[in-house]
């Protein structure tokens, strides 16, 4: 399948009426928006209106009081007209410089007033972008190319908001998932190499990713396969795997003692050569790993040990072994 295949069509009422009631608030704002522009243009006009008034009385009474002003030169006009005229000019002037300052004022005043409403529209269409994904999420889409491996949910069926609905798997794009016990987890880093046994073929890989959280006792480690994948490799095939922490040349080991630690100097019984006997020996250790441990002292090639729990004989140095 593609990765835009329909899995799933879903249905919420309450979530498409929110997108419908989302669009109307959009379109409620956007007219509102269209009425604020003319009502605001409308006053504006009267402003400018008002301001070309004022400019025009102005101009008239500054001619009048300069053609007094020439009258008097010639004997023609009293001194007291003459004041008159030229306090009316100037208090037009002062008037003049205010309509102009409040024509300034109000194209301010028209620009923050739309500024604001747009933010407002802008915030109501990112609120109806948001429902309208969600309904279009309301038909599950497979999200990536590959085989349909599970569905979860029934025709009429009540999901939860994260549920799982449905399993997609792209067979050659496979991932491992160890578990591993939390107590072996501190030499785990990224990048390490492994090896996934399928059960028909060993895959190398490496570490990717390292779960944060340990459930039951056991840490979910990520493993990204590095090579091809054997037949009958499919998802969620039970797998064992081997994570490698390090690797020693030339070393001595026995397998992993019940109580053995590493780093650690314990005791264990060795096998005396030609008898049926064994003798408590110490023995320092080393490195570890899950089923093998280094033997740094008190051991050597060919030396055979009882590896089981053997407390109940920590008061005896020596003991038989009976067939």
């Amino acid at each position: 399948m593609r990765a835009d295949t329909v899995l799933l069509e879903l249905s919420n009422p309450e979530l498409q009426l929110a997108a419908f009631d989302a669009e109307w608030q959009v379109k409620a704002a956007e007219a509102t928006i269209k009425d604020l522009r003319v009502k605001l243009e409308t006053q504006r006009l009267d402003q400018v209106s008002a301001q070309a008034r004022v400019a025009s009385e102005y101009t008239q009474a500054k001619l009048q009081a300069d053609r007094d002003e020439a009258l008097i030169k010639l004997g023609l006009k009293s001194d007291l007209e003459y004041k008159l005229t030229k306090a009316k000019a100037d208090e037009l002037a002062g008037r003049s410089k205010i309509e102009d300052q409040r024509v300034k004022i109000f194209g301010d005043s028209i620009e923050a007033q739309v500024a604001a409403q747009l933010v407002n529209i802008e915030k109501l269409r990112a609120a109806w972008d948001l429902k309208k994904q969600q309904v279009a999420q309301l038909r599950v889409r497979a999200g990536a190319e590959g085989i349909l491996q599970q569905m979860a949910v029934e025709v009429g069926q009540k999901v939860l908001p994260g549920a799982v609905l449905a399993k997609v798997a792209q067979p050659t794009k496979l991932k491992a998932e160890l578990k591993i016990a939390e107590t072996q987890m501190k030499d785990v880093q990224h990048g390490q190499q492994a090896s996934i046994d399928t059960r028909n073929g060993i895959i190398p890989g490496h570490v990717v990713r390292i779960d944060p959280a340990a459930v039951n006792g056991t840490v979910t480690v990520d493993i990204k396969l590095d090579g091809p994948l054997p037949p009958g490799a499919r998802p969620d095939l039970s797998v064992d795997g081997n994570v490698d922490l390090e690797r020693i040349a030339d070393v001595v080991y026995v397998g992993r003692p019940v109580y053995g630690q590493p780093n650690s100097t314990i005791t264990l019984f060795k096998l005396v050569p030609g008898t049926n006997e064994a003798i408590r020996v110490p023995v320092k250790l080393g490195r570890g790993s899950v089923n093998h441990i280094e033997i740094v002292e008190g051991l050597s090639v060919g030396d055979t040990v009882i590896l089981p729990d053997m407390s109940q004989y920590d008061s005896q140095n020596r003991i038989q072994l009976k067939r």
